[in-house]
């Protein structure tokens, strides 16, 4: 659409679309002041619809979020969905779920795509109330929706926003409904209803919050409800205190909800009130992200003050979980994704009613391969997926169509997934879980820090060196790639220093030397670059580029019999990596 008009015309183009006083400013400030740089920026490419749907910073323009690419999107979706059910013979009036979070204009985002919707005959299930991100996906299953979406930027900076999009299945979408659903963004012309407030009138919206909340936490309940016998049956423990963090994000008053249904003691949980309500602008944190240094540093002054051991948080919109442990020197760890991640499955595992020969644990492929080796020895099932709780959800719903019964799927990005109450991560969920997870491992005389210790004396340790490269551009990261792929003699190296490179997946290229036919046992996209390479002393790096952001991710894990050397191994090879491989980009903290 856009692609070969002059930039005169596409400002043109814009302000007789757009109908926002504010952003129409932006546009005009931009075309008075000749700035035709700026005005190429934000008017000749569109924002991607991409891995979850839209994201970027809050500006006018086709490349930035705002009041008209949000109902472009919205009618764009709407358009899709209409043709797949006309395709499939499905009749009847198709039902969205929209939902929004605090950030600056989520609300305002969110009525307009509802009105957007409901022009083109769906019924909206509306929220009317902030919520948490998972309580979207949950709400498409509960109702059997067509679709939902979620308006947040999950852990972004305070000037993003986002359009999550969700299929009638509760899980993110994924090909080939992205490529044509962006196709069909690109289709439209004309805004056919511009109105924040059809919402509130129209018949045809049916108000969910209170239905879903209720379902929502008894589905969570039952995913605990055995732990809580375990516990009381084995030494009849009562809860631990601990601090909790929203960051600023819409967390406290789910968390609030589900230790009163779910019986735990709301008394013991202190909050960190200067993070505690809403605020778009997360005034105390450099970035509202629980994984990023010092995000936890308020909550754990907190708990030094109060007594508490555990510090657990959520990002703002509440699908993403960390926790703390105060040790007995008094420092603090903070467990990583991927401690979590084993933490959590092994108490489902525990837990599970389900047997070991049909529970099925899923993993991405930059996530720890503890969980494969815990399968290999027969604790459960394990399916590795890409990255993303895309392909997370969606082949967890593939495996139980297998006969599996899917009960954990984990990212090392702090995302936890359980199956039997969202097809998507949860932080609400986790947080629950793993208070429930540390009650009864309290009540067998063991901290969570050292349940971690336990699972690594009898699985192997697992340590990781997770780091990223900033790239300049797009450009420069298929130039990193390309360069590494024909790094000797215009052949695949065979060798990270000294370490000899026992198994080459590329699936960017669709090659693996570990496969008969050479083809990855993943999927392959030749629109992003992702390599994965095992080394013969039990090292198995990452390297991707990031789909959203101006970065190259490695994340590099080591296998060992103590936790020193698999740090050593994993730390060996990312200064190798970083001499080899990615000369000259900087470093992340450098």
């Amino acid at each position: 659409m856009t692609d070969s008009l002059p930039i005169g015309k596409l400002a043109t183009r814009w302000l007789q679309q757009d109908r926002d006083p504010d952003t129409r400013r932006e546009i005009e400030a931009l075309i008075a002041a000749d700035d035709g740089t700026e005005l190429e920026r934000r008017l000749r490419k569109r924002i991607a619809f991409g891995t979850a749907g839209l994201r970027s910073s809050m500006k006018a323009g086709y490349a930035h979020m705002n009041s008209l690419t949000v109902l472009q999107a919205s009618q764009g979706l709407a358009d899709y969905i209409l043709a797949q059910r006309q395709l499939q013979g499905t009749s009847g009036r198709p039902t969205v779920v929209i939902g929004y979070d605090a950030r600056h204009n989520s609300q305002k985002f969110a009525r307009l795509a509802a009105g957007a919707f409901l022009a083109k005959g769906f019924g909206v299930l509306w929220f009317g109330i902030l919520v948490h991100t998972p309580m979207v996906p949950f709400a498409v299953s509960h109702f059997g929706a067509a679709a939902g979406v979620m308006v947040t930027a999950s852990h972004n900076p305070p000037a993003d926003n986002g359009y999550k999009v969700y299929w009638g299945n509760g899980c993110q979408i994924i090909p080939p409904h992205d490529k044509g659903i962006a196709l069909a963004i690109a289709n439209v012309e004309n805004i056919i209803e511009w109105s924040e407030t059809l919402v509130e009138q129209s018949s045809l919206v049916q108000r969910v919050y209170v239905k879903t909340h209720t379902a929502y936490f008894d589905a969570l309940g039952k995913l605990v409800s055995k732990s809580r016998k375990d516990a009381s049956r084995t030494r009849n423990t009562a809860d631990a205190p601990f601090t909790y963090t929203p960051l600023h994000g819409v967390g406290l008053s789910f968390m609030r909800r589900a230790l009163h249904e779910l019986s735990f003691d709301a008394k013991l949980m202190y909050v960190v009130e200067a993070q505690a309500l809403p605020d778009p602008d997360f005034p105390t944190v450099t970035f509202p992200n629980p994984e990023e240094k010092g995000a936890l540093d308020f909550a754990c002054q907190e708990a030094e003050r109060n007594g508490s051991k555990i510090v657990i948080s959520n990002d703002p919109d509440a699908d993403r979980f960390a926790a703390a442990e105060r040790l007995e020197d008094g420092r603090w760890h903070q467990f990583t994704g991927n401690q979590m991640g084993i933490l959590l499955a092994s108490y489902v595992r525990e837990t599970s009613e389900v047997s070991e020969w049909l529970s099925m644990v899923l993993a991405s492929t930059v996530s720890s391969r503890m969980l494969k080796a815990m399968g290999r020895r027969g604790a459960f099932k394990y399916r590795e997926t890409l990255t993303g709780f895309k392909w997370l959800g969606n082949i967890a719903q593939q495996t139980a169509r297998e006969s599996w019964v899917p009960i954990f799927a984990f990212e090392e990005a702090i995302g936890y997934m359980f199956p039997s109450v969202v097809w998507d991560k949860d932080g609400i969920a986790a947080a629950i879980v793993f208070l429930a997870a540390r009650r009864l491992w309290l009540a067998e005389g063991t901290t969570p820090y050292q349940k971690l210790q336990q699972l690594y004396q009898e699985w192997g340790y697992f340590e990781d060196a997770n780091t990223y490269l900033i790239s300049p551009s797009p450009e420069v990261t298929q130039a990193t790639f390309a360069a590494i792929r024909t790094s000797r003699h215009g052949a695949i190296p065979t060798h990270v220093d000294k370490r000899r490179i026992t198994r080459w997946r590329d699936l960017t290229l669709g090659y693996d030397t570990a496969t008969a036919d050479g083809r990855p046992d993943l999927p392959t996209d030749p629109d992003s670059q992702m390599i994965t390479c095992e080394l013969e002393d039990g090292v198995v790096f990452t390297a991707r580029g990031s789909g959203t952001e101006p970065k190259i991710k490695l994340y590099i894990e080591a296998t060992a019999e103590s936790s020193a050397k698999a740090k050593r191994l994993a730390n060996e090879v990312l200064r190798d990596l970083l001499q080899e491989w990615f000369e000259g980009l900087k470093l992340a903290g450098t």
